[in-house]
């Protein structure tokens, strides 16, 4: 005979479970993953645990431009779009220029070319992918010492800086009309390559160029084939140039707001897209890894870099690192960000066409944002 007392228990445990199953669905965490291969499922920003009495005043103050020339607004919680704004006459179908959020897709593109075997190793160096380019100038022992992995943190050792655009090496390069790998290949260097970081966008085509070499395809429909869609990604567009249709690889990548939250949450689930590992997960910690300390700094705050991701600290300050401390992100010109934060299982998206400022969604990440995450 079953005692009254056992089945109280596992009348306990089942109605216990059932609670569980309510909130995991509340915050859409159910054993059932979600891939928004087709479009995003949505839902209201407090069902997914986000303080509407801080987002909303945030919105209201873009909306009366009283955060400028920003387009787009987008917050995925938990799977669940919560936030999708368009300003400034944009909308959800307008295909944006990622600037500099190019290199992050591309350190993916890499990793891609890694997980098929493609590439064997970020030690392998740069120059042995170019067999085709003789006469090398500037040819010594720093350049041929010069790997996949500098080029992935930019400690490439070029004499190269853009830190004002007009008359960089990268505005030469984006006005020459010439061989881009052949422009980078031949630029002088300052020192050894690994020593210092110094942001290189031309080291970013290089890597294109890499990506062609060991695919032998395409960079463009190499990422048509094995990232995009998988994703359901059937807009993006490259800039491109010589040789033969070469993607900008550097800056020259367009997509949808919604699809650069589709790269984001493929990154904030490891690299998996319902039964694809389109990227590997040991690939996405590698690229995370603090390589560089303190390179930069965005609105007062310090990154460190990885794998062309920048890494901001969830702390605002840097005291911890690693895991769940960091905000995965990418940054590109005039406001475009891809913020990952894995240990809110969100996604934040920003594009604009700022000029006078930058950085300011790193401001409101911070103050209002991560603030309203309960």
């Amino acid at each position: 005979m079953i005692r009254t007392g056992f089945i109280k228990s596992l009348m306990a445990v089942a109605l216990g479970a059932w609670l569980l199953g309510l909130a995991a669905q509340a915050y859409g965490q159910s054993a059932d993953e979600y891939w928004p291969t087709g479009e995003w499922r949505t839902a209201k920003a407090k069902k997914q645990g986000l303080q509407r009495s801080i987002l909303k005043p945030l919105i209201n103050r873009m909306r009366r431009h009283e955060i400028r020339d920003l387009n787009s607004l987008l917050i995925v919680r938990n799977g669940y779009l919560v936030v999708e704004e368009y300003f400034n006459g944009s909308g959800p179908d307008d295909v944006h220029t990622l600037q500099s959020d190019s290199k992050s897709i591309t350190s993916l593109l890499v990793g891609i070319a890694m997980q098929q075997g493609k590439l064997t190793s970020v030690a392998e160096p740069a120059l042995a992918f170019f067999p085709e380019y003789r006469r090398i100038k500037n040819l010594d022992e720093r350049k041929a010492a010069l790997t996949v992995q500098d080029l992935l943190t930019m400690r490439t050792g070029l004499d190269w800086s853009e830190a004002n655009y007009n008359g960089s090496p990268l505005q030469r390069l984006n006005d020459c009309g010439c061989d881009w790998l052949r422009f980078v290949l031949d630029w002088p260097m300052r020192e050894m390559p690994g020593e210092s970081f110094e942001y290189n966008s031309g080291g970013v085509i290089l890597l294109g160029g890499i990506i062609r070499s060991v695919a032998g395809t395409s960079v463009d429909r190499f990422a048509q084939e094995n990232l995009f869609s998988p994703l359901g990604i059937t807009t993006a567009w490259w800039v491109q140039g010589l040789p033969e249709g070469l993607p900008h690889t550097g800056g020259g990548l367009n997509l949808r707001a919604k699809d650069m939250a589709k790269i984001g949450y493929l990154v904030l689930r490891g690299g998996r897209w319902q039964d694809r590992q389109i990227v590997s997960e040991a690939w996405l910690r590698e690229s995370m890894q603090h390589w560089v300390r303190r390179p930069r700094t965005f609105a007062g705050h310090t990154v460190d870099y990885g794998y062309l991701w920048w890494l901001l600290p969830l702390d605002g300050v840097g005291l911890e690192q690693g895991d769940a401390a960091d905000i995965y992100t990418a940054s590109g010109a005039r406001d475009q960000w891809i913020f990952i934060i894995p240990k809110y299982d969100m996604v934040v998206v920003v594009t604009g066409n700022t000029s006078s400022t930058f950085a300011q969604p790193v401001d409101f990440l911070y103050t209002d944002i991560l603030r309203a995450v309960h």
